[in-house]
């Protein structure tokens, strides 16, 4: 077991624990934060590679993560994806996203999908205020999801989904307070426009919300539940097709989140406590929590893919800028991704996925 001394992990516990992560008066740092902020990770290799620009890109099994409603335009019936992401690589050897995904088209108009992502946190020691070790915690987290999609059109399809969220992260008696897993549900709802050709040649665009649902608690406190990661998302690609070998698609992605700004004081906390879940989508509009994503995907003979992408977090949304790269090769049924991460910029947080490799499978039935 390694201990774990980084900002990451002490985020993710301070919503149980009492614990915050506060800048100097002086700065200009105001993270955004939520509980169960695995559901804010890039599930795919794929999109990893794209930046996370994963809306608008045409779909496979792994669109139940981003756009629902992009399924029933998929080219095969059915499929199933698995992804493997490595976090805190450079810190710790036991920490990882594993997801899996897939979907069925029921006929030529709708299909149903599922979904799962597991997180696994490793071993964590626990400090209180003064340094001193509680205890050691493993952490997991987990969210199933299942789906239906419909085209409403040759054009345009409507998506939702419904989501069980699971998180423990400690349990039993700390500081005083008797801590559980947390639990909540919540819905994705998401469009999809298809402009598209037979050759795939042609613009595509997507709206999704994601993680609109019940706050999650780790006590019997009512008043200290927290907000989930709801967020809006918009995105466009564009596939140029050269001729039969060659294709390039060119996407870009704006993600805003939808939970209000944490206030600055203690003074203030109760009533952000208080606040309800619809009221704190309103209200986050001026939280600056927002991340810009552009990405690349060069195609050769439908069998090799290549992969660039550049993504921008704002301060609030968690400071991080980064480039990605991928490829992707297709064997008859069966397409292995993989994506490569390496953060850049002057700013003072450390990407979690920094120099790490994301691996995946996807497997498509005709």
């Amino acid at each position: 077991m390694r201990k774990l001394l980084t900002t990451g992990v002490a985020v993710l516990f301070s919503t149980i624990t009492g614990v915050s992560v506060q800048a100097q008066e002086n700065s200009s740092i105001n993270i955004t934060t939520t509980a169960v902020p695995f559901l804010r990770i890039s599930p795919d290799a794929r999109s990893g590679g794209m930046g996370d620009a994963g809306i608008a890109i045409s779909p496979d099994a792994n669109s139940v993560f981003y756009n629902q409603a992009k399924i029933p335009f998929a080219k095969k019936r059915a499929a199933v994806g698995a992804t493997y992401t490595p976090w805190l690589k450079e810190v710790a050897d036991n920490m990882y996203l594993a997801t899996l995904a897939g979907y069925h088209q029921l006929d030529e108009l709708q299909a149903v999908s599922a979904s799962l992502r597991y997180f696994n946190a490793g071993d964590v020691t626990m400090v209180d205020y003064g340094g001193n070790k509680l205890q050691s915690v493993r952490p997991r987290e987990l969210a199933f999801d299942l789906g239906y999609s419909r085209k409403l059109s040759d054009k345009f399809a409507l998506g939702a989904a419904l989501r069980y969220i699971s998180s423990k992260l400690v349990t039993g008696a700390i500081n005083g307070a008797n801590y559980k897993a947390g639990h909540a549900v919540a819905a994705d709802l998401s469009f999809f426009y298809n402009g598209t050709d037979e050759n795939s040649k042609g613009w595509t665009a997507g709206i999704s919300l994601s993680n609109l649902g019940t706050k999650i608690g780790y006590t019997d406190d009512a008043s200290s539940k927290d907000f989930l990661p709801a967020g809006l998302g918009i995105g466009a690609a564009y596939t140029e097709v050269w001729n039969d070998d060659n294709k390039m698609t060119f996407a870009v992605q704006a993600d805003k989140l939808l939970v209000p700004k944490i206030p600055g004081s203690a003074e203030d906390m109760p009533a952000y406590r208080n606040k309800s879940v619809v009221a704190g989508w309103f209200d986050s509009f001026d939280n600056n929590a927002t991340q810009l994503a552009f990405g690349t995907e060069y195609i050769f003979k439908d069998q090799l893919y290549l992969r660039l992408g550049y993504n921008s977090k704002s301060y609030s949304y968690g400071n991080w800028q980064y480039v990605t790269a991928g490829a992707g090769v297709r064997f008859n049924m069966a397409m292995v991704n993989f994506s490569y991460l390496v953060p850049i910029g002057d700013k003072v947080n450390r990407n979690p996925l920094g120099n790490t490799v994301r691996l995946g499978i996807v497997f498509g039935i005709e």
